[in-house]
């Protein structure tokens, strides 16, 4: 496997699928097997996520995909800054000889993507699934950060198995240690003041966002009390985002796992993707 050296000097390996206009693309390009990919199954996702999105748009693109978000668990970053992610992607795209190219990315991944795009004019394209663009929960998503960087320094109680149906993301137990959450409780702290509002006029390519109509997901009290609200930004604000140039998906019924699957993700992606280099 082919090898990104990152901002921090640590290394992570990355995959090309297809060939044509490129696609960077931060997902596990491995399926998980035996016990982990059961339990994902369990919470109704698919355990070759990465790969299953790669094959589906590597006949038509040239997916250069790797697992980013992976990396930094086993790889926690001192620090990480909006600058240190642009960075990151950068690498990726530069060691697959990538000088043009679209990007999309899911949850804080998306963040990570809008980040991306105010710092190069390299991007043809700006995909955000399951993050708003105007309207992000960053002050709620810095208290559940903090939630978990505390909880992440207790000691570890058992950890429970999933049994199907929707993902409780507000009870899952912390499995990170303080290192993991360190980097993310980093990341949000930077983006306080983060004037969305103002970038906007700033992102020069077409843009895409989507969510589920159910992507939203109430804390309790250990988390914050806060509620990360991921759906209601862009059909409230629906009108703004058009006018500020997004093409806007609501993916009806999807709750934040559901949407990010590659059965909702690669009928909504892969034509818009197609539509914007056929441009």
């Amino acid at each position: 496997m082919p090898i990104a050296t990152l901002h921090d000097g640590t290394r992570v390996g990355y995959e090309i699928h297809g060939s044509g206009p490129a696609v960077l693309l931060p997902v596990d390009p491995v399926p998980k097997a035996g016990a982990r990919a059961e339990e994902l199954r369990r919470w109704g996702m698919d355990p070759a996520l990465g790969r299953t999105l790669a094959d589906g748009l590597g006949d038509t693109f040239q997916v250069i995909a790797f697992d980013y978000e992976g990396h930094r668990m086993n790889h926690p970053a001192a620090a990480l800054t909006p600058d240190h992610l642009a960075a990151d992607l950068l690498a990726v795209a530069d060691a697959a000889g990538a000088g043009r190219f679209a990007y999309y990315g899911y949850s804080w991944l998306a963040l990570a993507g809008l980040q991306l795009a105010l710092r190069t004019d390299r991007l043809a394209a700006l995909a955000m699934g399951g993050f708003p663009p105007l309207g992000g929960p960053y002050a709620q998503m810095l208290q559940v950060t903090a939630a978990a960087h505390a909880m992440a320094q207790r000691p570890k109680g058992p950890a429970g198995s999933g049994e199907g149906g929707e993902y409780d993301w507000s009870s899952v137990e912390i499995a990170a240690d303080g290192a993991q959450t360190a980097q993310f409780l980093g990341l949000y702290q930077s983006l306080t003041g983060f004037d969305e509002a103002a970038a906007q006029s700033r992102i020069g390519c077409p843009r895409l966002c989507f969510a589920g109509s159910a992507d939203v997901i109430p804390y309790g009290p250990e988390w914050g009390g806060v509620t990360v609200d991921m759906a209601g930004p862009l059909t409230r604000d629906r009108a703004p985002l058009e006018a500020a140039g997004w093409q806007v998906r609501v993916l009806d019924g999807l709750d934040h796992t559901g949407a990010m699957q590659p059965g909702a993700v690669l009928p909504v992606l892969r034509p818009w993707l197609t539509e914007v280099y056929a441009a």
